[in-house]
This record gives structure tokens, sequence and C-alpha cells, in this order.
């Protein structure tokens, strides 16, 4: 597990300040609840939009276990904040691609705290917030966001110098993900970052990033968030395909 605030001179947390600021903080910079578990991780912080800063954060590698973890990992996160929250600005989380059962879980956790708070419920894609921290308006290189999807598959997405979209969100084989990115000197992030990579042609030059994290920082997470237009980022679930798991058509089952 891992966490991170701000410490005092003593070593303890400092959030002295916190109530001080958001009372003079201009709307659209107050502190914002991102949360995530929409893969291989279960994590919340708020964030100070105003000050870009985190004030509390905590974060779980875990597979399962998203929706027994994630309401009290939230709460001690809201508490070591030591902002309430009729201070926050919005709720921010994740909404795929990535796991069904934990797109539902996020996005329905972070609906229930936009509704018992009053506040506007937000939602980032998986994608944009791995590719983010490495997407600059100077850098040429093309990052590719790669998320293991099972059977040989990927949740992908390019993005070149100043945050173009060179390859739209999708689902594709490994070999739609080799002819869609193998194209010059790329950086890969993703679950799915050492499997493409492996893939890679010889006549290609070899990625210059290949980073296998399971799940994007929260940190991006909530950035993002904090400056989404709320009218075109809804918390809906970006599946890209249909669950692997399908409930029987009635209307199919054989009459006896």
């Amino acid at each position: 597990m891992s966490s991170s605030n701000h410490r005092s001179e003593n070593g303890g947390p400092d959030y002295s300040a916190a109530h001080e600021r958001t009372s003079s903080i201009y709307p659209g910079q107050r502190p914002v609840l991102a949360i995530d578990t929409a893969l291989g991780s279960c994590a919340a912080a708020v964030y100070d939009a105003g000050l870009g800063e985190i004030l509390a954060a905590e974060s779980i590698d875990m597979d399962r276990g998203h929706a027994e973890a994630i309401i009290p990992m939230v709460e001690r996160v809201v508490r070591t904040s030591r902002v309430d929250f009729e201070d926050m600005e919005r709720i921010v989380t994740t909404v795929g691609p990535g796991s069904f059962t934990g797109l539902r879980v996020g996005i329905a956790a972070a609906r229930g705290f936009g509704l018992a708070s009053d506040k506007p419920v937000v939602g980032v894609s998986t994608l944009d917030a791995l590719t983010a921290p490495y997407v600059t308006e100077t850098e040429t290189v093309p990052i590719v966001g790669a998320i293991d999807a099972r059977h040989n598959n990927f949740y992908l997405q390019m993005i070149g110098a100043g945050g173009r979209k060179l390859v739209t969100p999708r689902v594709v084989s490994m070999a739609e993900a080799i002819r869609s990115c193998a194209i010059g000197l790329v950086r890969i992030i993703g679950s799915g970052a050492n499997l493409l990579a492996g893939q890679w042609p010889t006549s290609i030059p070899a990625p210059l990033l290949v980073d296998a994290r399971a799940a994007p920082d929260i940190v991006w997470i909530a950035r993002l968030g904090a400056r989404a237009e709320i009218a075109t980022s809804p918390p809906r679930p970006l599946y890209l395909r249909s669950p692997d798991a399908k409930p029987q058509d009635a209307a199919k089952l054989p009459r006896r």
C-alpha cells in the first residue's frame, strides 16, 4: 500500500491551512476528490486544484475487492485531507476502459458521494490518465497507452505532441495494435506494454520506454478531472467492448 500527503515540521500531517484556502479559492479551483477502481488498484485522493497539490492520497494494488475497499479508503483520505465535502468542487472517477466490475464500483461510489454532497461528478479515461504524464507540447515521440484486455487483445490509444490523438481509444488484437502503433519511435505505458513490446517488429526501432504499470497514477486522474468540462465528461462507463460473460437470452433457451 502506498499513501501520500503533506507533512509538518514534526513529521505529521499538516493541513492547518486547508479550510482557510478552500474558502478563498476561486470557483473551479477548489479541492476535488478522485476515485479509481478501474484496473489493478484501488485508489483515492483529495487534490487542491488551486495550489496544484495533493492533500492526501492512498493506493492499494488489487485485482479484486474494490467494492469492499473503496468507501473506507475515501473516508480515510478525506479525513486526512481535512477538507469537508461541502468545500470540494467536484468528484472525479475513472470510467474505463478497464474491468467491468471495477468500473461499476468506482462510478457508483463517485455518484453516491456526488449525490450525498450535491457535487458534480466527472469521468476520466484510464487511457488518458496513463498517457498524461508523458504528454507535452514539445515531445515528438508518441506515447501509446496499452491496457491488457486479455486473449491477446488491448485497449489502445496513441497520443502525439500537444495531446493530439493519433489513435483514438479502441479494442484491438495484437496484430492490429502493431499495425497501428509500430510507426517508428514510440513510448508504451500500461499493463499491456510488455506484451506489445515483446512482439515489436525488428524492422522498427524498439520503444524508447516500456512502462507496464497496472493502473494510472491517482494524482493524474485528479489533475485531469479537476480541469475536465463537466458537460462533456459524464461519469459513464467507457467499455469499448461487450462483457466476456453474458446472461443467456431466455428467448433462445431450448424448450422441453
